[in-house]
C-alpha cells in the first residue's frame, strides 16, 4: 500500500515538482496551493504532512502545523515544514514540526526526510 503525503506549498512550480518526484517514488501525493487538504486531514489520513510556511491565506504554514500538533486526533502525523527562511529550524521546532526542508533544496535531501518521517 502507498504511503500517503499531503503537500501544501506557496509556489505552483514548488509543488508540481515536488508532487512528481513524490509520485515517481512511489507515494500517493494530495498536493495543493490552499490549506483545503488540511480540512480533510482525518479523511485522507496521510503518513506525512508537508507544508510551507508562506502559503497563500490568512494563516501560516506553521500555524497549520501547530494546530495539527494540539489536536489529539492529529498529533501523531509526522508534519514537515518547508521555507527559505534561515530561522527554518527554531521555527520548525517552536510549532512542534517533526522536520524541515529548507529552499532551496536537493531533490534527494527531500526524498530524504519524507522516507525518514514516513518510517516511523
Amino acid at each position: 500500500m502507498k504511503k500517503k503525503v499531503v503537500l501544501v506549498q506557496d509556489n505552483k512550480e514548488i509543488l508540481e515538482i515536488m508532487d512528481q518526484v513524490l509520485e515517481d517514488e512511489g507515494y500517493e501525493v494530495t498536493g495543493s496551493l490552499t490549506t483545503e487538504p488540511i480540512k480533510n486531514i482525518e479523511s485522507i489520513d496521510p503518513d506525512v504532512v508537508i507544508v510551507d510556511d508562506h502559503i497563500k491565506g490568512s494563516v501560516k504554514g506553521s500555524q497549520v502545523i501547530k494546530d495539527l500538533k494540539s489536536d489529539p486526533k492529529t498529533d501523531e502525523i509526522p508534519a514537515v515544514l518547508t521555507s527559505t527562511s534561515s530561522n527554518l529550524a527554531s521555527e520548525a521546532a517552536e510549532c512542534k514540526a517533526d522536520d524541515y526542508i529548507a529552499k532551496p533544496f536537493g531533490i534527494d535531501e527531500m526524498i530524504d526526510v519524507v522516507k525518514k518521517n514516513t518510517d516511523i
